[in-house]
């Protein structure tokens, strides 16, 4: 197989090899010394159970520990306890794993030390909520954030200060006790602060800054939500608290820039010549894609910036906002890149959209909410909707990327991948 003779294939080849990149074996490199005291493991994400699993092989003295991951991505361990619950929004399950976690760090001593396993997805894992507030209000604010467009750190910033665990409060909880926290990146920037909303580092957001996204963003929150937000009790720990008198330990084990790197590495031995743009790319899904077929446009008129053929890749985090009170269909970001992808280029000749493949996957295996990784562009989609009287603009115009793509074999699946770094897009032009 090679990208002149199964492009999709090759495309798909890609995908898996960035997944790969990302997966938790890395934390050997990364490990802390043994702690004269006790170890404690704790952990959020959709890795942390593949990241525990690798842990407590390597560990060369006793430890015990609770992480809790999304439902589907526990993986068997031995001495580190593994809960399920509910992600992007939260629910009862991921309340009761945050309050088993908590009672992890109770009655540790300067001697202890706390491995923290963090990655993407642990905002809402950890599902505590701070002061008067219950579950109740923060399903209410995620499924807010979640509809209102705004990016991952903005997210991440109301969701710190509407938290019991997030925003550095792990950590001020475990104190005095030394914290190293081993993290795959899911965000732009690779921010220790942003990824799972920070809870074993310091917040450099502030209430004011949540109050202030609430109000750009427009969201209808509950009325002891915003009474909470209003309040200086919801601030979060700062530089200057106790718990980070001693420096703060953050070790990143995989990173979405690695994941490109492993893609690129493979289409040169290909040869085929490849422009990786980066992976911080945010921004509304339908826009991005706008901008990536734009550039495939330009490719193929004028060879700007690199003739063809070549491979683009891209990263980061794009979001979906969703009309307030409207209809809309089913799928999440990188089914819209790449029904907006698909759409885009439905306007250029046939001749040239020919030539044109496109990916976009989610590295955790699950788009949104569903059952795919992403969805594949290829010339041979606009048949199959042609034939069955599909329009991507239409399906598009209501947020319907899995419908659409599930019409014409162009859901990726791969099931839960056990780890997370963010959007992997890939657009061959031949």
């Amino acid at each position: 197989m090679t990208y002149q003779t199964d492009p999709r294939a090759f495309l798909i080849s890609l995908g898996h090899a960035a997944i790969k990149a990302a997966l938790p074996d890395r934390i050997a490199e990364h490990l802390p010394a043994v702690p004269e005291g006790r170890t404690v493991v704790i952990g959020a994400g959709k890795a942390a159970a593949s990241m525990a699993a690798a842990l407590e092989k390597l560990w060369p003295a006793p430890l015990e520990g609770t992480v809790v991951t999304r439902y589907g991505h526990a993986v068997p361990t031995s001495r580190i306890e593994v809960l399920e619950a509910s992600h992007p929004v939260p629910d009862a399950a991921g309340l009761a794993a945050s309050r088993r976690i908590l009672a992890r760090l109770e009655g540790l001593t300067d001697k202890d030390l706390v491995v923290a396993l963090i990655s993407g997805g642990g905002s809402a894992l950890l599902a505590l909520p701070a002061g008067d507030l219950t579950l109740d209000d923060l399903k209410a604010v995620n499924s807010a954030l979640l509809a209102s467009g705004a990016d991952i750190g903005q997210m991440n910033c109301v969701r710190k200060h509407v938290s019991a665990i997030a925003g550095g409060r792990l950590a001020a909880t475990a104190h005095p006790a030394g914290v190293v926290t081993i993290a795959i990146s899911d965000v732009p920037g690779d921010d220790p602060a942003v990824i799972a909303s920070g809870p074993t580092v310091p917040d450099p957001t502030t209430r004011e800054d949540a109050l202030a996204i609430v109000a750009r963003y427009r969201m209808q929150l509950p009325e002891a939500v915003m009474r909470h937000l209003e309040s200086p009790a919801c601030e979060s720990p700062k530089p200057d608290h106790p718990a980070f008198a001693g420096g703060v330990d953050v070790r990143l084990i995989a990173r979405p820039v690695e994941s490109l790197r492993a893609a690129a590495a493979i289409a040169e031995k290909a040869g085929l010549p490849t422009l990786v743009l980066g992976d911080t790319i945010e921004g509304e899904a339908r826009d991005v894609a706008q901008v990536h077929a734009a550039l495939a446009r330009s490719v193929l008129d004028h060879g700007l910036p690199a003739r063809p053929p070549l491979l683009i890749l891209s990263g980061g985090e794009t979001t979906v906002t969703l009309p307030k009170g409207g209809a809309y269909g089913r799928g999440g970001r990188n089914s819209e890149f790449a029904l907006a992808f698909g759409a885009a280029i439905q306007g250029f000749p046939r001749e040239m959209r020919a030539r044109i493949h496109a990916l976009a996957i989610d590295t955790d295996g699950i788009d949104g909410i569903e059952s795919n990784a992403g969805a594949i562009v290829t010339p041979d989609m606009f048949a199959a909707a042609e034939r069955q009287a599909l329009s991507p603009r239409a399906f598009l115009d209501r947020h319907d990327g899995f419908g659409f793509f599930a019409a014409v074999d162009g859901l990726v699946v791969t099931g839960p991948t056990h780890t997370n770094v963010n959007d992997f897009r890939a657009i061959l032009i031949a």
